[in-house]
């Protein structure tokens, strides 16, 4: 069975779905692993890494015709025309927020797994694209902070006095407000982090950061923070503005699936920020946490520099794909046997959870509402 890796066509995408080293292991399960040509040149690997390995280089049509195609970012529905029916695709695909490539990847009549949509269990941890991807969004997130302040993070001794460490806030203790904890203690900075599931303070001190208690709780489902009420908006918006006054840097990561990313740092609180200080905006991709960003820019409002990157991983493409890779790795593990035959156990909760589209239907209950939502 063939196994295609076409070169990733969305703009600003660097990243490539699979590696040479893992490739190599694939091919030892009677995979035949077809590469287009060029695919890894934003993630630093040359063409003759690829064959190496045991891959074939070839053209994007024999890539996109292949039975398995894995991708990074969701493909556009001219691309999704190429596949082959009856085809499985593997991929972060958006389900909750492409209905064009969902209703695309049914039309075409093949099977669809999205990376994102595999369950958060134990048995599924070394597939978990999302935390990989997000551990290097914090860490990039925290570079920026630092790039972007123009002052110390950490404290400075010099004959000339001392200068005090750089006050960074947190917003959202998932993997990427973690990461960015860590990273920015790292580099000498007096880290604080705040999100609304108490049950994560814990980790945050464990890192050594101090925690931002407004008062405000909203534990979600699969380790998410729920929607907040109006009034909780309000009481916490509130808090923040008051609260993020005292630090030079604020990094935000709080999103919410398949809804807008929540607005946590409002034009007043940037305005009583010290001039010079930074915002960095995880969230510009669902419309961004702070009020004055722009997805994709940075500018300067109040005197504060607001960062909002899109598609953070892909500026570190080597290691973003790495780990991207070794999730795929185990996904294709499990529905591949080492005949090099499909064996997609619908009953196995993590096939089932990750399936988007199956033989053209559309069996994802978020992706269906989203489809028809399109279609109203």
């Amino acid at each position: 069975m063939r196994l295609g890796i076409p070169k990733e066509r969305r703009a600003g995408e660097a990243r490539v779905a699979l590696v040479p080293e893992v490739v190599q292991r694939l091919a030892a399960r009677n995979l035949e692993v077809l590469v287009e040509r060029g695919a890894g040149e934003g993630a630093l690997i040359a063409d003759s890494a690829w064959e190496q390995a045991g891959a074939t280089l070839c053209d994007a049509a024999q890539a996109l015709a292949a039975e398995i195609v894995v991708k990074v970012s969701p493909p556009d529905p001219q691309e999704v025309r190429s596949y082959r029916k009856g085809a499985l695709v593997v991929g972060f695909l958006g389900p909750l927020t492409n209905p064009q490539t969902t209703r695309a990847l049914a039309e075409a009549g093949v099977t669809a797994l999205a990376m994102e949509a595999i369950p958060r269990i134990s048995r599924a941890q070394a597939m978990d694209a999302l935390s990989s991807q997000a551990n290097v969004a914090g860490y990039k997130a925290a570079l920026l902070a630092a790039q972007e302040l123009g002052r110390f993070f950490p404290m400075m001794m010099t004959a000339a006095g001392t200068v005090p460490p750089a006050k960074v806030l947190v917003l959202g203790a998932g993997v990427a407000g973690l990461q960015a904890l860590a990273t920015a203690r790292r580099l000498g900075a007096r880290t604080t982090g705040y999100d609304v599931r108490p049950e994560v303070e814990e980790q945050v001190r464990s890192l050594g950061a101090d925690w931002l208690d407004l008062g405000v709780v909203a534990v979600g489902e699969g380790g998410y923070a729920r929607e907040l009420t109006a009034e909780e908006r309000a009481r916490q918006q509130e808090a923040l503005t008051e609260a993020i006054k005292a630090f030079d840097a604020v990094i935000t990561t709080a999103q919410v699936p398949g809804r807008p990313a929540p607005r946590l740092v409002s034009a007043e609180a940037v305005k009583g920020m010290k001039a010079g200080s930074v915002v960095v905006d995880l969230a510009g991709e669902g419309g961004g946490n702070c009020e004055l960003s722009e997805p994709g820019k940075t500018v300067v409002r109040e005197g504060v520099r607001i960062v909002a990157p899109l598609n953070l991983p892909s500026q570190m493409a080597e290691h973003a794909s790495m780990l991207f890779a070794r999730n795929v790795q185990a996904l294709l593990e499990l529905i591949v046997d080492g005949e090099g035959k499909l064996n997609l156990d619908f009953d196995d909760e993590i096939v089932a959870g990750a399936c988007v589209v199956r033989e053209g239907e559309i069996v994802h209950e978020g992706a269906r509402k989203a489809v028809e939502q399109e279609g109203r």
